[in-house]
């Protein structure tokens, strides 16, 4: 006979441990609502998968004015600007100079460490290592997360609103049925071949790098490990590179008149990251509501994907409180229109920058030189580079 099955009660029940599920469970605590939080995945193997870090001002704000008490502005690093480099020759956006705020360098599993502190800190209620998830009853005033808990227990949550917060694979979104959703894509011909390397950094700011051979981001982590990536195809085999081959190609993307050269070091781990565009309209069915990657993906060229899910959050964590609390439904209404405003702009500053910065196998020269005088558009008018510096810094809210 199998177990009989714990039934719990929660106002928001939260599938997703990762960054946006944590911050939405920390801002109803601070508003005094309850939640529940189920992952699959263990604590300690999400903060050691290692992930980019570009935090807009906005997010940063998030993290430093709502109580996580993270370690972002010490441990972290304030970029007042980033450089565009085409052809050899590099061109500095400043943030600070053009639209008066900057980005910070923070990886994400470092985000996801500080929120899970604070969770742990008030008490929150975050269930790791599930098994079995599954969503039921989504247009119900009842919607429930079934799973099995880490020591065996079947449980049954059973809240007022289930919020996905699961990731590109999301049980949540397949939950929707295909008539009640539409699914926007794109795929992109290549990929991103990165590297961690313990080394010096390079450049004290990121470099966005296009050549002739192709798209390189000389991007760091700290002083001693540094995060790099050159284009690729998607389907790349990465013990095909060793590291000399892999430096001299970073190298190869990034030669110019001006001697740059890169620090090496050894390199301690090699991945392909294929990426793709991706919008699920609406991003609520019945009582369910998706942020972040659940509902929305974005190449990583505009760093653009903990931002947007944070953009999610800073929608919908007032609108449940405003019915959860006092009965005002008007935002959760309104949340799937106004987050997907926000998603749209993303997206296209996200394509834009990654079909700026990469090169197609197929392109003709017209195409070439074409990509070249949008390059010089952008960093040779104050109002194209600020076009750039808004769109990379997070845009104001409304």
């Amino acid at each position: 006979m199998s177990a009989a099955r714990t039934v719990l009660t929660t106002r928001v029940g939260i599938v997703g441990g990762g960054p946006a599920g944590l911050m939405l469970s920390h801002l109803l605590a601070r508003a005094g609502i309850e939640s529940v939080v189920v992952e699959k995945r263990d604590k300690d193997a999400i903060h050691a998968t290692h992930r980019a870090g570009i935090l807009e001002a906005g997010t940063v704000r998030m993290l430093t004015e709502e109580g996580v008490d993270g370690r972002v502005l010490t441990e972290g690093h304030e970029h007042e600007g980033t450089v565009l480099r085409f052809r050899g020759h590099s061109h500095r956006i400043d943030f600070q100079e053009l639209v008066g705020e900057s980005v910070w360098l923070y990886p994400q599993n470092e985000v996801f460490w500080d929120l899970a502190a604070a969770r742990e800190r008030d008490g929150g209620d975050v269930r790791w290592s599930v098994t079995d998830t599954e969503v039921l009853d989504l247009e119900s005033d009842t919607p429930r997360i079934r799973f099995t808990d880490a020591d065996g227990t079947p449980v049954e949550i059973r809240c007022e609103v289930l919020v996905g917060a699961d990731g590109s694979q999301s049980i949540c979104r397949r939950a929707i049925p295909r008539e009640a959703r539409t699914d926007h894509f794109i795929e992109y011909p290549f990929a991103w071949f990165g590297i961690l390397t313990e080394a010096p950094p390079s450049a004290p700011e990121l470099i966005y790098a296009n050549s002739d051979h192709g798209f390189a981001l000389i991007s760091q982590r700290s002083d001693t490990v540094q995060r790099m990536y050159f284009q690729c195809d998607p389907d790349e085999d990465v013990e095909a590179w060793d590291d000399e081959r892999i430096w001299d190609e970073l190298q190869r993307r990034v030669d110019g008149p001006d001697g740059f050269r890169l620090e090496r070091g050894p390199i301690f781990d090699k991945t392909v990251l294929k990426f793709r565009s991706y919008v699920c309209e609406p991003l609520r069915h019945g009582n369910l509501f998706l942020v972040g990657d659940a509902g929305h993906t974005v190449p990583p060229t505009g760093a653009k994907g903990l931002n947007l899910a944070f953009c999610d959050v800073r929608v919908l964590a007032p609108a449940l409180v405003a019915a959860l609390r006092d009965g005002d439904d008007s935002g959760l209404a309104a949340y799937s229109a106004t987050a997907l405003e926000r998603v749209w702009k993303a997206q296209n500053f996200s394509y834009w920058a990654t079909n700026l910065m990469h090169v197609r196998r197929d392109e003709n020269p017209f195409e070439q030189k074409r990509r070249y005088g949008e390059f010089a558009a952008v960093t040779g008018s104050v109002h194209g580079s600020a076009y750039f510096a808004e769109s990379y810094t997070g845009w104001p809210d409304a």
